[in-house]
């Protein structure tokens, strides 16, 4: 018997769920939506790339029901277009995963307005647009769980991070009211804070010699196990961080 046949036989709380996420294809995301399929549950992710929506699905609709959808987190007419169309396909909507960001850092006198408002708009109101057009589905079903995925940036400043700090401090702030604001509604929200992930993030290669740096299936993996806790609990804010990281010597 496999692992995840066992959990199934055991009762698996996510077995047949609906999960959106947004930033699907690729990183953090696309790890998230491969270890829910693990679990059984139905998958919906969007992404702004056909050609990389496509190949996401390709993949992922090996370990389970996948939608891939073109869409762009940071746009309402695009979010309301998509959440309607996960919750047409699966008859509902469980999980969301606001994971879609972008981050560009440079000192503040030299970040170009049009990036401060890229990421606003992408790593902020797009959480916010999702949850908005969500919640109304969460109430009719009795509940459902919102995952954010922020950053360590969110509560620790440095010095070319005043757009993406800005971004994420605004995330943990916006992630503990609704969650003040939904808890008696049966939402759970969650902020995770990840430190240095192993990714493409910031329009940069993935690091060679980076396995020092935590792996996006360990954030999904804490993403899994929160979402499995029972429903009277809720885990509002997770940090994590490399074992060991890179020393600065």
């Amino acid at each position: 018997m496999t692992q995840n046949e066992n959990k199934r036989q055991l009762g698996n709380p996510l077995e047949h769920k609906v999960a959106f996420i947004t930033g699907g294809t690729r990183g953090i995301g696309r790890a998230i939506a491969e270890r829910l399929l693990e679990e059984g549950a139905r998958v919906a992710f969007c992404g702004t790339s056909k050609t990389s929506v496509d190949a996401a699905v390709a993949k992922l609709s090996q370990k389970g029901t996948v939608l891939g959808l073109l869409g762009d987190a940071s746009s309402r007419p695009s979010v309301k277009q998509m959440v309607a169309e996960v919750n047409k396909t699966f008859g509902t909507i469980d999980i969301l995963v606001n994971n879609a960001g972008i981050g560009v850092f440079r000192p503040t006198a030299d970040l170009d307005p049009d990036d401060w408002d890229r990421m606003i708009a992408i790593n902020l109101s797009g959480a916010y647009y999702c949850s908005h057009e969500i919640l109304p589905i969460f109430k009719q079903a009795g509940g459902g769980d919102i995952v954010n995925i922020s950053s360590l940036a969110g509560k620790n400043p440095f010095a070319g991070g005043a757009g993406y700090n800005a971004s994420k401090f605004g995330l943990n702030g916006f992630s503990e009211a609704m969650m003040l604001d939904h808890r008696n509604d049966g939402v759970r929200v969650t902020s995770i804070m990840p430190g240095s992930v192993a990714t493409e993030f910031g329009g940069h290669p993935a690091e060679t010699g980076a396995e020092w740096k935590v792996a996006p299936e360990d954030v999904a993996e804490v993403v899994v196990a929160m979402l499995r806790m029972p429903r009277r609990t809720t885990v509002s804010r997770i940090e994590i961080r490399p074992s060991r990281p890179k020393s600065k010597a």
